[in-house]
């Protein structure tokens, strides 16, 4: 098995945090790449509802400065150690952006955390982990928070 390339998206949640660990564990075992990539939910693509442009236009330019600069800041201490390593944040559907940035720079391994959503949250929202294991081109390693 050869690891050269690895995409770990993250939503800066605690989940994430607990799957860096991994993340960060395979990219210094394979000497891989590692692609860290934070999604921004687009909610007229996922809704299909009409919003001005100009007013969205500007709403995702500061949520996407603003998720830049955490994305820079997410890690900094357990990434330090990685040579290879390129931030990128992108605006879509989560698990059709993450399959879809796979498919593109031909990664051979995603790793994410998971959220263990229930009830009427998975109802609309789905879990973008289910989606990604399903349609990804490559190996997905998904890491659950630890029950203590």
């Amino acid at each position: 098995m050869e690891i050269k390339s690895i995409l770990f998206p993250t939503d800066f949640s605690e989940g994430s945090a607990e799957a860096l660990k991994y993340a960060v564990e395979f990219a210094k075992k394979y000497d891989a790449k590692l692609y860290v990539v934070h999604i921004i939910y687009d909610v007229a693509k996922a809704s299909g509802w009409y919003v001005p442009h100009i007013s969205m236009d500007k709403l995702y330019q500061d949520i996407q400065e603003g998720a830049k600069k955490e994305l820079d800041n997410f890690g900094v201490e357990e990434l330090s150690g990685i040579k290879n390593i390129e931030r990128v944040v992108i605006t879509g559907i989560p698990h059709q952006e993450i399959v879809a940035f796979a498919n593109n720079k031909k990664v051979d391994m995603i790793i994410l955390g998971t959220h263990g959503r229930t009830g009427i949250d998975r109802i609309l929202f789905g879990s973008t982990a289910a989606q990604v294991v399903r349609n990804a081109p490559c190996p997905v390693l998904t890491v659950r928070l630890p029950k203590y």
